[in-house]
Parts: C-alpha cells; sequence; structure tokens
C-alpha cells in the first residue's frame, strides 16, 4: 500500500520545502499520515452547526486554533442568538479553552475587501480574552486564504478534531441543500444571485493523526517570527488601538491523536506559500511552497478515467495546460468541472475573470471536444448558486477538499491548504463523488445513482439533466420545470480587443505569479 500511496501523494522530497516540519513526524519519505477518518461537510449550514457542538462541548485546558480568509464577528452558527462566532468563540475562552486565531488583516474595504470585517472580529475576540492576530505577511497583493480550525482535548485526545476546507466564518456561508442562502448575506455580490446569495460550499471534517498535521501548519504560521504587517503605519495604529500584534507563545504541541478504529483514510496536506522576496520569507517555507500545484499536477498526471472537479474558479493556461496534457495522453479520461455560472463581481473584474474561464475552457476542449464539460448551478427558483467549493476528485481514488481554487494565484501567490485523502478501503472518493452528483440532478440522497457510477455514465447523465433544464429555457419555460440543477456553460465571448485589454489586469490582479524567477523562467513549480 505504501508503494500505491507514493504513486499518488508527494514524498517529503516532492513536497519541495526542507524547511517545514509538517512532515517530522511522519516516517522515512512519507508526508501523509494513515489511520484517519475524514467526513466531507458539505454546506456551510453542516459544517456549522458541528462546529457549534464542538466548541461548545470544550473545557478549561483544550486548545482551539482558527485560521480565516474572511470573518464576520456576528455570524450565527446555528442561526439563533447565541451561536454567533465572537459569543461561541469568547464563551470557550471564558471558559478557560485557549483560542488562538489567525485572521488575514485584508486589503481595504474601500476597493472590496474585509478590512473592516476582519478587524472587528479580531477586536471582539481580542476584548472577549481570545488571542486573535491579524496576519499580513503575504506578497503585495496576495492573502491569507487558509481556512481552517483545529480542536484538541487536554484529556481525551480520542476527541481531537480538525475541518479543512473553504468555508470561512463569515456572512452568506450559513446555507443548505435548498440553497435559499443564508439570512445573514453578503452585501456586494453580483446582482444575478440576488439579496441572499445561495451559496455551494465543502469543508472536511478530519480526525485521527492527521489532526496533528493541521495544528502544525498552524503553529508554523504563529511562530513565524515575521512581523505581522510591513507598514509601520498600520502597527502604530494597532498599537494605538491596543491590538495585540505579538503573538504569545503557544503550549507545548501534544503528539499525534491516535488512530482511528479502523480508519481507512490516509491523508496528505497540500499547501500554498508564496516567494515573499528580499529576505522576508516564512521561516518554515524559504523560497515559498508549491506543494498544491505539485500535489494536483502529480495526481492528474495519473488520471485515467474521470476528473471531477468542484471549484470557484478555473481560471488560465496553467490550469488548462495540466488538463489537456492528461486528456491528450488517455483517449478514456473525461473531466466535469460545476463552477459558478457568473463570477461574484461585476464590471471589468469580471471581464478579466471570464477572459481566464476562457483560455482554460478553450485548451481543453480543442483536446478533447467530446470528453470535457463545465456547468453552473442554479436552486428550483432559477437563482443561480455561488460555488464556493474547491474539491477535486480523481479516478474515485485521489481526492481533494481544500481553500485552494484552480488558477495561478492559488498554486503559486497566496497560502492555502487542502486535504487529500486516499482510502485504503475504496469508498471515500465515490462517495462523495455520487452525494454531489445526488445534489446537482436534484435526487434524493438515498437515490440509486447506477446512473452516475462510471465516468461515461455521470458525463451523459450530467449532459442530458443540463440539456433538459436549458431547453425548458430556452423553449420559454412552458409546463414543469425538469429536475436537476445543473446549466451548461461555454467558453465566454470576449472579444479580441477586450482580452487584450483585459489580460494585463486578469495576470496581474486576478491571477498572479508567486513563484521564484527561475521557477518562472522553466514554468514549473
Amino acid at each position: 500500500m505504501s508503494d500505491h500511496l507514493s504513486d499518488w501523494l508527494l514524498t517529503k522530497r516532492e513536497r519541495g520545502n526542507s524547511a517545514t516540519r509538517l512532515d517530522d513526524v511522519h516516517p522515512r519519505d512519507e508526508a501523509w499520515s494513515e489511520g484517519n477518518l475524514v467526513r466531507p461537510l458539505v454546506h456551510g449550514a453542516v459544517y456549522f452547526a458541528e462546529l457549534y457542538e464542538r466548541i461548545e462541548a470544550t473545557r478549561a485546558g483544550d486548545l482551539v486554533l482558527f485560521s480565516d480568509w474572511q470573518g464576520d464577528a456576528d455570524e450565527r452558527l446555528t442561526g439563533e442568538p447565541g451561536s454567533e462566532v465572537v459569543e461561541v468563540l469568547g464563551r470557550a475562552d471564558e471558559r478557560g479553552v485557549d483560542v488562538r486565531g489567525l485572521v488575514w488583516r485584508s486589503h481595504s474595504s474601500a476597493i472590496g475587501f474585509s478590512s473592516d470585517e476582519n478587524l472587528r472580529l479580531g477586536r471582539a475576540l481580542q476584548k472577549r480574552g481570545a488571542e486573535a492576530i491579524l496576519d499580513m505577511r503575504v506578497r503585495t497583493g496576495g492573502s491569507h486564504h487558509q481556512k481552517f480550525v483545529v480542536i484538541r482535548h487536554r484529556d481525551d485526545p480520542s476527541r481531537d478534531i480538525a475541518y479543512v476546507g473553504g468555508i470561512d466564518l463569515c456572512h452568506s456561508r450559513r446555507d443548505d441543500r435548498d440553497h435559499g442562502g443564508d439570512p445573514q448575506a453578503l452585501g456586494d455580490m453580483a446582482d444575478e444571485y440576488g439579496d441572499t446569495p445561495p451559496w455551494h460550499d465543502v469543508q472536511a471534517a478530519i480526525t485521527g493523526p492527521a489532526v496533528h498535521d493541521v495544528e502544525t501548519v498552524f503553529r508554523e504560521r504563529w511562530e513565524d517570527p515575521t512581523t505581522l504587517s510591513r507598514s509601520p503605519v498600520i502597527l502604530l495604529r494597532d498599537k494605538l488601538r491596543g491590538l495585540d500584534t505579538t503573538p504569545d507563545p503557544l503550549p507545548e504541541q501534544a503528539p499525534p491523536p491516535p488512530p482511528v478504529p479502523d480508519g481507512t483514510h490516509v491523508v496528505q496536506l497540500l499547501r500554498t506559500y508564496p516567494n515573499l522576496r528580499q529576505g522576508r520569507d516564512y521561516q518554515f517555507a524559504r523560497g515559498g511552497e508549491r506543494s498544491v500545484a505539485r500535489g494536483y499536477t502529480k495526481a492528474v498526471e495519473r488520471a485515467r478515467r474521470l476528473i471531477y472537479v468542484e471549484d470557484q474558479y478555473l481560471w488560465g493556461s496553467h490550469v488548462g495546460n495540466v488538463f489537456s496534457e492528461a486528456l491528450r495522453a488517455h483517449p478514456d479520461l473525461y473531466v466535469v468541472a460545476v463552477v459558478p455560472l457568473h463570477p461574484d463581481v461585476e464590471g471589468f473584474s469580471r471581464t478579466a475573470q471570464l477572459v481566464g474561464r476562457r483560455r482554460a475552457m478553450l485548451d481543453m476542449m480543442r483536446v478533447a471536444p467530446g470528453r470535457v464539460a463545465v456547468y453552473g448551478i442554479e436552486n428550483t427558483a432559477g437563482t443561480p448558486i455561488y460555488v464556493h467549493a474547491k474539491a477535486c476528485l480523481i479516478d474515485d481514488t485521489w481526492a481533494s477538499i481544500g481553500s485552494d481554487n484552480f488558477n495561478r494565484r492559488s498554486w503559486t501567490h497566496d497560502s492555502e491548504l487542502s486535504a487529500v485523502v486516499i482510502d485504503t478501503a475504496g469508498t471515500y472518493a465515490r462517495s462523495l463523488r455520487l452525494a454531489l452528483a445526488a445534489e446537482h440532478l436534484d435526487r434524493d440522497p438515498d437515490d440509486a445513482m447506477a446512473d452516475c457510477v462510471e465516468p461515461a455514465d455521470l458525463f451523459a447523465t450530467y449532459a442530458s439533466c443540463a440539456d433538459a433544464l436549458d431547453g425548458w429555457y430556452a423553449g420559454g419555460r412552458r409546463g414543469p420545470r425538469p429536475p436537476g440543477r445543473l446549466r451548461r456553460l461555454a467558453p465566454p465571448e470576449v472579444g479580441p480587443v477586450t482580452r487584450l485589454l483585459a489580460r494585463p489586469f486578469y495576470q496581474l490582479v486576478h491571477d498572479p505569479d508567486g513563484r521564484p524567477k527561475p521557477l518562472r523562467r522553466d514554468d514549473d513549480f
């Protein structure tokens, strides 16, 4: 089995980061842990409800660590008063739980980012006694995009758990299978998504030794000696506000939790950290880490039958090339992707995103026009569902849930974290794929999914569902609405002049490159 795992997963050498201690507890050249149980939590409402219960159950001496790209102090984890993020974490700290948070400082809210919300969350938690640090140790124009939570118990490590994925502790994330949207909605989404944007997302709940690995990711960032911001103005302002700018030492890290009985899930963590340049690199990632790019590339190269993707973005020639080479090499390989029907922004930023999507789609479709399909989804009321999930499943063997998207920014420029699972029992990836398919086809979760098991059948079933719904719209919506939520997407029509004008904005702002110059020159990771 170890040989089989190294066929799919990165070894320590292949991770390409000799400075990290992430794999120190793993034997030989293995960069993964065995004996875990991973449960995919589809939808923010499912994740938030479980997270609420888990944090409420913590007691004095326990440890709660979290990292967030965007956080809203008032977001209710269950929808009920008292379940607000700041209340749940604040009460835990007041019970004697050691609560620590790394929240991206964010670029200015004046240009559409979440600096105000993240500042409010940090200040509110610090007032309640928790230590929440605003972290801006990023490349220019970059972000800390990792979204994870670790809960460790002083007296019962078998209860330890980590959550890794794409769900932030913020507004708009608490949606469910019906996709009516979170009542606490973001206010700056594109008009197509309505007042309460429907939101599709996934988080992985991990128990077993891999919890220690996720905790190490947090500790490496927390303990990095670099100042939290390069701006002396920001640091002075934080001091005047009474904000904590110096992370206190963490307690000594406990050993990995015990293996889960009958735990068949092998877990590998993949990360992105940029090359920060000018001697400012992370102590734990000199020159950056690009194991997300390396891990996905290795897995895609092994794909023979099906690559199934659900992702917020599918951008650019880099991503398109990785898929196109696999499609060209393997004539029985299918690619199915579920992405947002519309970008979440409007104006020229939308145009730039569509240029990136067009390049990736055309690259793949030119190579294998009958084996690539890209879909958006909508709810039963016809409102588009914003796909924020970051999941990839390859040949029902390799499965990833994380914060990283399929674009160069996520593969090289921002900080990212993804949890890859290979199930030695062989059921995890297929079960997740069929569960996602059941929802998009508007079927009961317990329905038989025989027409989606084989890659060619899934490809045909999705196409039939989307064709029926698209045809219903084209025919004036006469008669009952066909079942299913899938809408077929074609490469966006963007004129040559517009593409030329949008390309620099796309490359510099939306999809920048965080690699060292030698890797850029060789177009390698």
